[in-house]
């Protein structure tokens, strides 16, 4: 199996990205968030390998269970290229709302 560092790639699967929701809330074993899909227990093992792989979640073993919880600094690649974007259009808006304003002067 290949592994998987890119966060866009461990993030472009939606039971991925329902995996760091429920993380956002609080951490999870992996017993329990595997209780919240209607796929596999080893399947949601790979998932969460996959975000582990990618940075984007820790795991720690307490006893018998395993605990998943966000990395904080694992989302920093995507909350950079988001960011981006977003200034992006807040420009293009702007310029669009100076030439509106021009227009009814």
């Amino acid at each position: 199996m290949r592994v998987i560092t890119d966060p866009f790639e461990a993030i472009a699967d939606s039971n991925r990205r329902a995996i760091l929701m429920l993380l956002s809330h609080e951490k999870q074993s992996i017993n329990t968030i595997a209780g919240n899909f209607d796929i596999s227990r080893p399947a949601v093992s790979k998932h969460i390998k996959v975000l582990y792989d990618a940075g984007l979640i820790v795991i720690t073993d307490s006893g018998r269970e395993r605990y998943c919880e966000l990395k904080a600094d694992g989302f920093e690649e995507v909350k950079q290229w988001i960011e981006y974007f977003d200034l992006f259009w807040k420009q293009k808006l702007n310029n669009l709302e100076n030439l509106l304003n021009q227009n009814t002067k």
